[in-house]
């Protein structure tokens, strides 16, 4: 009778808590596992990774599981057996394989900080921000950006707002964390929205 996804997952945990060959052969077949769907991954984003670095996805597949492994039995014994082991073990590869693919496709490319960028709105930025319409509106917040962000909040807004630059990749370029990265843009919207209130285009909040 062949073994069922439940069994397996209990099995590959209950191996890699033991020591030895046990132990060595669970990582291997985890490293498998992980291997398999960090390409399933990647072969979903394919539409979208830009040509130059698809010779080189697959090797972002193989570092992507293998950090994984390295996390996963880091971090074993925080498993609280709330999900089956393996779907929990892949939730680390995937979080591994997306970032190194977005790292990667952005690589060589420049961040945008030219004022041009504000003419590619209707095309190119966010949907939140493909909502105003309203060219007045539009000049309140560019004024606004030029006028009430300091030069790093202006990057990091249009960066992450407009470009839709990762958050991750803005934090390597600015050798940041994500954490002062969303510091910085939580900052630079806090000042849009009070001056778009003085401009008396919304609400000023209590």
């Amino acid at each position: 009778m062949p073994i069922d996804a439940e069994e397996q997952s209990r099995t590959l945990l209950q191996e890699l808590q033991q020591a030895g060959a046990v132990h060595d052969g669970a990582i291997t077949r985890l490293h498998a596992l992980l291997l398999r769907v960090a390409r399933a991954e990647a072969g979903r984003r394919h539409s979208r990774l830009p040509d130059r670095m698809l010779e080189e996805v697959d090797d972002l597949c193989v570092q992507a599981a293998s950090d994984a492994v390295m996390n996963i039995l880091r971090k074993l014994d925080e498993f609280r057996g709330e999900a089956r082991f393996t779907t929990w073990a892949c939730k680390f590869v995937i979080f591994e394989v997306s970032t190194r693919l977005r790292r990667h496709a952005w690589r060589h490319r420049p961040i945008e900080t030219s004022d041009q960028i504000w003419n590619e709105l209707p095309d190119a930025a966010p949907s939140a921000l493909r909502t105003m319409e309203n060219q007045e509106l539009l000049g309140a917040l560019q004024r606004a950006v030029r006028e009430r962000l300091t030069e790093r909040q202006r990057t990091v807004f249009q960066a992450a707002t407009i470009d839709e630059v990762p958050i991750d990749v803005l934090a390597e370029r600015f050798a940041s964390s994500r954490g002062a990265i969303y510091k910085t843009l939580h900052d630079a919207r806090h000042k849009l929205r009070a001056a778009l209130a003085d401009a008396g285009f919304l609400e000023h909040r209590p």
